[in-house]
C-alpha cells in the first residue's frame, strides 16, 4: 500500500520533478555536473555544507557512526534524490555521512545559487520545507521500526523497501544488491546474525540469493512479519 512505502521514503526525488518547465531551465543553468567514484564521500559528520546535491545515477548511504565507530546507516539515496540540503539551510555541520555505493553522476548547486533558486522559484521553496516535515517524520518511523521491532521483522520491512526502491529507479534489476556489511547495518545488527536471518528466509523460500543479490520470492510470507490485515498485504504484494 502507498502510505506504507510513503512513510519510509524521503520522496527528495520529487522536488525537481514540480518544477514548470522554465522553472527547470533556471535549476538547469546552476547545476555543475560531477562524477564521485565508489567509496567516496559525498559529505561527512562534522563537514561545512558547501551546497546540496542531486543524485542523477547510482546509489549512495546516509549513515551516521555510533561512539564505537560502527555504522547506522538510515537511508538509501538512488537516482533524482537530492541531499545535504538540511544542514544548510539550519546554518549547522553535517549531523551525518553520505558515501557512494557506486560510481556516481551528481548534479551539484553550490550554497549561493541554492539559496538564489529557493528565493527566486518559490515553488521549490515550498517543495523543500514540505519536504522537510515529511523526511522527519520518515526518521522517526526509521527509528522507531530499529528499536521496536525483532531482527526478522527489520529484515522483512527494510527487504521490502529497497525491492521497491531498486525496482522504481533500477529498471533493469529487481534484486538488492547490497554488502551484508551494509545490509546489517541498516537493520542495526551483525554480519554474522544476519547470516543466520538471510538463510532462515531463504530455507523457508521467502527468498533467493545469487552472490551477494537477494531476490524476494514470496512477497505474502515476508508480510506476515509485518502483522499487516489480510486486504493490507494483498495491495501491499500488487
Amino acid at each position: 500500500m502507498k502510505d506504507f512505502f510513503n512513510q519510509f521514503d524521503f520522496q527528495s526525488d520529487q522536488l525537481f520533478g514540480k518544477l514548470n518547465s522554465a522553472e527547470k531551465k533556471f535549476a538547469d543553468r546552476v547545476m555543475e555536473k560531477l562524477l564521485i567514484k565508489k567509496g567516496s564521500t559525498l559529505f561527512y559528520e562534522g563537514g561545512i555544507p558547501t551546497g546540496v546535491f542531486q543524485l542523477k545515477n547510482g546509489r549512495a548511504k546516509k549513515f551516521k557512526r555510533g561512539f564505537s565507530g560502527e555504522e547506522q546507516i538510515f537511508y538509501i539515496y538512488t537516482k533524482d534524490d537530492v541531499m545535504g540540503y538540511h544542514a544548510l539551510l539550519g546554518e549547522e555541520r553535517y549531523q551525518d555521512s553520505c558515501e557512494a555505493l557506486e560510481d556516481l553522476e551528481v548534479n551539484f548547486i553550490s550554497k549561493s545559487n541554492f539559496l538564489k533558486l529557493l528565493n527566486d522559484v518559490p515553488r521549490l521553496k515550498q517543495a523543500v520545507i514540505k519536504n522537510i516535515s515529511h523526511e522527519f517524520g520518515v526518521l522517526a518511523n526509521t527509528i522507531a521500526v530499529l528499536a521496536q521491532k525483532d531482527q526478522n521483522t527489520r529484515l522483512a520491512i527494510f527487504l521490502m523497501l529497497l525491492e521497491k526502491k531498486f525496482k522504481q529507479k533500477i529498471a533493469e534489476s529487481a534484486g538488492i544488491d547490497l554488502t551484508r556489511d551494509d545490509l546489517s547495518n541498516m537493520i542495526g545488527t551483525s554480519s554474522e546474525s544476519l547470516g543466520r536471518s538471510l538463510k532462515q528466509f531463504k530455507d523457508s523460500g521467502i527468498i533467493e540469493i545469487e552472490k551477494r543479490v537477494i531476490y524476494i520470492k514470496n512477497k505474502k510470507a515476508l508480510l506476515k512479519f509485518l502483522r499487516l490485515d489480510s486486504i493490507t498485504q494483498d495491495a501491499l504484494v500488487y
